[in-house]
């Protein structure tokens, strides 16, 4: 099978409403693209898994996964990222409210470039002002203590190496330290300017505490993680593996030997 260029992966929960409109927009923004879409439907109560299933029989792009029972974005991500094709991950929320429209930029700056993460920057935010004021506290102490140079972690809409953030620690809530676990293992981050949209149907599914006070817990074990990782480090193998002895070999060369 032909390797994907790109995999677009969405979580969503309980949004059978904003998600036909959303799968539309990503089909017209990546027109031209080599590209798969893995939606993740986190356990929910409404009708997004018919919808999905529908969907798939008449577009082979689509590829539906699910989750019995919610287990959040950060495992959405995690387990969609194992199942996905594509050499780069694109990441946004199923309510509609990262726009497609910005992936194929985010796409250009990666191609262009070293990066390892290009990660979305809502400048102009449309949520309420309770959850910009929370949002806006979590970046200040998040940025303080982990020193990630990135404004806005916790914007769906991101661009990543799929061998890169498979090599990452898996814990919940990571999906909100991207930036800062790439860099722990030597990888450049950027940020770049998104669109953000005001969301069209039904409310949000994951609450306003994870931001701050159980984020706090998350930055300490990201923090923890930073100082306690040796990557990138450079590893010598010898030119011609043949001349080590047999016994002297590692058990998985000889394994395949």
């Amino acid at each position: 099978m032909r390797q994907l260029h790109l995999s677009v992966i969405v979580p969503a929960k309980d949004e059978a409403e904003n998600l036909p409109g959303l799968l539309d927009e990503i089909a017209a923004a990546l027109t031209g693209t080599v590209y798969e879409i893995l939606v993740v439907d986190d356990g929910s109560s409404d009708a997004t898994w018919p919808l999905l299933c529908r969907r798939a029989t008449v577009d082979a792009r689509l590829r539906p996964l699910r989750h019995l029972e919610s287990a959040g974005q950060s495992t959405s991500l995690w387990q969609a990222a194992w199942h996905a094709r594509g050499d780069w991950l694109a990441t946004l929320d199923g309510d509609g409210q990262n726009d497609p429209a910005d992936i194929p930029r985010l796409l250009n700056v990666a191609m262009n470039s070293d990066l390892v993460l290009v990660a979305g920057h809502r400048v102009a935010r449309q949520d309420s002002r309770l959850k910009r004021l929370s949002s806006r506290t979590a970046n200040r102490v998040r940025a303080t203590l982990l020193k990630d140079a990135t404004p806005d972690t916790g914007c769906g809409l991101k661009l990543i190496r799929r061998d890169a953030f498979l090599t990452l620690p898996y814990f919940d809530h990571m999906h909100r330290f991207l930036p800062a676990l790439v860099q722990a293992q030597g990888g450049r981050c950027r940020s770049v300017s998104v669109n953000h949209r005001p969301r069209r149907a039904g409310q949000s599914k994951y609450g306003l505490h994870d931001r701050l006070w159980v984020g706090l817990v998350d930055m300490l074990g990201v923090l923890w993680l930073q100082r306690r990782c040796r990557l990138p480090v450079t590893l010598e193998v010898p030119s011609d593996a043949s001349n080590i002895p047999r016994d002297q070999r590692s058990s998985s060369e000889q394994e395949v030997s």
